[in-house]
């Protein structure tokens, strides 16, 4: 574990009080850390407390120093992204699932359903940011989901069941909420009647 006093500490940075982006960052890094395998649960799972409760950005560099650098991100593609601004947005039935996808809700409602999705990397990042609105992911049992960032005045929740099954894909769902929600949850009964019968669902459901 690490202490408040880190002898690790980075010039010009170390020293540095830790804030909540800061914190928020690491265990992000954790959680991609752990999907890959260089992390164990356990491990994962004390890393990211510790960093939860880090004071310097010291104590935070020193939870990743064994981890390699993440690579830079790349410039989302345009079709990498759902906004619903005034409005619902939703992607259902075989749709791809890129690595990276960007989901904005303002004062709308985003429906992501991954039940029938095509989904072909291990790991999938969400960054689902949420204004006065409410994003919803339907993911089905076995899925590895690891959420993490903050929610004010509003709530970033999963309501799935059970353990993940070995090798599973993972979601990570990076969330920053005001005034809103962001649940993540097993696909409805109807849901999975429809895609059972390999008919399209109508769109007038509500999970």
């Amino acid at each position: 574990m690490v202490g408040s006093d880190s002898t690790h500490a980075q010039p010009g940075g170390g020293l540095v009080r830790a804030s909540d982006a800061d914190r928020d960052q690491t265990v992000e890094a954790l959680a991609a850390a752990s999907a890959e395998g260089r992390l164990s649960l356990e491990e994962y799972s004390e890393r990211s407390e510790a960093a939860r409760t880090a004071r310097t950005r010291g104590d935070l560099a020193s939870l990743t120093s064994d981890l390699p650098e993440p690579a830079p991100a790349d410039a989302a593609p345009a079709d990498a992204s759902i906004t619903a601004v005034l409005g619902n947005e939703s992607r259902k039935g075989p749709w791809v699932v890129p690595p990276y996808l960007a989901v904005t809700s303002v004062l709308g409602d985003c429906h992501l359903e991954m039940q029938q999705a095509v989904i072909s990397q291990h790991v999938t990042t969400i960054d689902a940011t949420v204004r006065f609105g409410a994003v919803t992911i339907y993911v089905p049992d076995g899925v590895d989901v690891r959420m993490s960032g903050r929610a004010v005045l509003g709530a970033k929740s999963s309501e799935l069941r059970g353990e993940p099954r070995p090798g599973a894909p993972v979601l990570v769902v990076r969330c920053d909420v005001l005034c809103g929600a962001i649940t993540v949850r097993r696909p409805t009964w109807l849901m999975e009647r429809a895609r059972h019968k390999g008919q399209p669902r109508g769109a007038s459901h509500e999970g």
